[in-house]
């Protein structure tokens, strides 16, 4: 039988500090009774001989040294079930949308642990989103990770809702279910997430766990676990393929701060604790895919970078950890473009293996490198713009400025319920790069030119698309333009800015830009 102890020393933010206990376990589950009876939910947060550091999950108000303190001999444990789906529940896993108890088939840990990497299956089924910037040029592949780098005010949210609606593997028909985990938000997006669920009907193959902004910070270092181990038995016992989504790590992050100054730790990188790195590998190195298991955990973390600094420790921590970022652009989105992806910093590390004949279409690597390059140089030739006017450039630089422009209004925007298929992404791609001159495709190799391009579609393929004496005009008359319009094509390239060059220069790996 536990034994009681009205040993309290000392109270600190949510921390309780006992002595002279029995031997406890890390991570031990707590009762405290307080004078009045009630009863309050902890967790043991360090242990040592002389004293057990205990972290209240409701907050320490009301708790003073006559307070009884049990510890209970487990674990937290999260119940399980299929019936899971279409719940709502707290940060902490209790159910708060008015339904019973989950009668559970198991109880599970909800530490959990990372996929052992033998048994990992590589990646490499395509997931189209419907969103261009993500299908077309930062891919997401089934059992990836890949964090959404945002700001303040900026739409990050309605982007996860947009992928929770549109995401699906082509061609298959497999089951499918979407673990969502809101950490430190306010009540209003709560709102807007359920509305959201409610009327797409995606909440019937939904998980959703809620830690609100005025919900204790303890609490929300559990919720990640909670909708991740969540996640782990859809997969992984019910073979079904799970997106998760989980916002806003930034306010997860600053509780294990808060924790940290609580337990007087000696701080790291801007008053963050130095495990912190291997807090959030804990995390993001739960999705994946195991050998031999038909389902797949696929990970969409959302962050908001403090002051838009790419460079603050969440974001380069987790750029680390990851496979990529899809980095959210103030820029675009004072333009009114929705969703405002920026993609030249946005990077899919595992891209090449989704893409290509196999997944989606021979030309999409191609294709996707030049639309890169030329909004890389669009992008630098505004600067330039800035500084001698645009009258001062050439007739090819009009070209590459009218595309960035292009690319910006066409590409990148699409309505909130558009679902662009991936067809039709390479198509539009190729519309915007029939801008240019054709010489100017040095990322695309010939024979996909001709397959591929506006200008020569119609014709089979390595061949002139129109015979005869009219198409042979043209023919010319379309090659003088190209040759009038692009005199590097003639002579010797000019070599490229330096700015040009960088931006052009898609990582193919490491850390994030500016990281």
């Amino acid at each position: 039988m536990s034994r009681q102890y009205f040993t309290i020393t000392d109270i600190a933010g949510p921390l309780v500090f006992v002595e002279k206990t029995e031997p406890v376990g890390y991570g031990e589950l707590v009762q405290i009774q307080l004078p009045d009876g009630s009863v309050k939910r902890a967790q043991v947060l360090d242990t040592s001989r002389d004293v057990v550091v205990v972290q209240v999950f409701e907050g320490t108000a009301g708790i003073d040294r006559s307070s009884a303190v049990k510890f209970l001999g487990e674990t937290i444990k999260l119940p399980v079930a299929k019936e899971m789906l279409g719940r709502i529940f707290s940060g902490s896993g209790e159910p708060i949308d008015g339904g019973p108890p989950v009668v559970p088939e198991k109880r599970l840990e909800i530490i959990g642990s990372a996929i052992n990497p033998y048994s990992r299956e590589s990646p490499r089924e395509f997931i189209q989103t419907g969103i261009s910037t993500i299908d077309g040029m930062n891919t997401l592949v089934r059992g990836q990770k890949l964090p959404i780098f945002s700001a303040s005010g900026l739409p990050h949210n309605d982007v996860a809702l947009q992928i929770a609606r549109q995401a699906r593997v082509l061609g298959q028909g497999e089951a499918f279910a979407v673990v969502f985990a809101g950490m430190g938000i306010t009540s209003e997006e709560a709102q807007a997430f359920m509305r959201d669920f409610e009327r797409t009907g995606a909440l019937k193959r939904a998980v959703v766990y809620l830690n609100l902004a005025d919900d204790p910070a303890i609490e929300r270092l559990l919720t990640p676990k909670l909708a991740l181990t969540a996640a782990e038995y859809l997969a992984f016992d019910h073979d079904m393929h799970v997106l998760v989504i989980l916002t806003d790590f930034t306010n997860y992050c600053e509780a294990l701060r808060q924790i940290g100054a609580a337990r007087e730790e000696v701080p790291g990188r801007r008053g963050y604790p130095g495990y912190m790195y291997t807090d959030l590998a804990m995390n993001y190195e739960r999705a994946g895919i195991i050998k031999g298991k038909k389902g797949s955990i696929t990970q969409f973390p959302i962050l908001t970078m403090p002051g838009d600094d790419i460079t603050h420790p969440i974001p380069d921590l987790t750029g680390y950890i990851t496979e990529g970022q899809i980095v959210v652009s103030r820029d675009l989105h004072r333009k009114g473009i929705y969703p405002p992806i920026n993609v030249l910093p946005s990077l899919s590390r595992l891209m090449n293996a989704g893409i290509g004949a196999k997944h989606t279409r021979e030309d999409h690597k191609s294709v996707s490198d030049q639309l890169y390059a030329a909004y890389a140089e669009g992008r630098d030739l505004r600067g330039l713009v800035a500084i001698v006017g645009r009258e001062a450039l050439s007739e090819r630089d009009h070209r590459f400025l009218d595309f960035a422009d292009a690319f910006e209004e066409r590409f990148v925007r699409q309505s909130r319920d558009e679902d662009r298929g991936i067809e039709g992404t390479l198509d539009l791609g190729w519309e915007l790069l029939a801008m240019l001159p054709v010489g100017a495709l040095t990322r695309i190799d010939r024979k996909t030119i001709e397959r591929y391009h506006p200008q020569f579609r119609g014709g089979k393929a390595g061949m002139a698309p129109e015979t005869g004496p009219e198409g042979k005009a043209k023919a010319n008359a379309n090659a003088k333009a190209n040759a009038k319009a692009t005199p590097a094509v003639v002579r010797a390239a000019p070599a490229p800015a330096a700015s040009t060059a960088k931006a052009a220069a898609k990582p193919p790996a490491g850390k994030p830009k500016g990281g």
